[in-house]
């Protein structure tokens, strides 16, 4: 998997999905998991979503050791 920028996003309503490229990947982390998108290359953290109590699709889910595989192949890292 080639990753442009990894962002990870921790409230939606201040992200912009206008500033993604086709090789990013999007994971919503704390907040963020209350409200999430069915769009490819977008992720849910898998802790994060069930400390909350949000039932998600298991093929969206992320768990903490698989973000940080993304981490290390991602280009960039962005936390907004």
């Amino acid at each position: 998997m080639v990753v442009n920028t990894l962002w990870l996003v921790r409230k939606l309503g201040d992200f912009s999905s206008e500033l993604l490229s086709d090789d990013d990947v999007v994971v919503l982390i704390q907040d963020g998991v209350l409200r999430w998108p069915t769009r490819k290359g977008w992720y849910v953290c898998k802790e994060d979503a069930e400390a909350r109590g949000v039932n998600v699709p298991e093929e969206i889910k992320k768990s903490y050791p698989q973000i940080v595989e993304l981490v290390k192949l991602a280009n960039r890292v962005i936390v907004w």
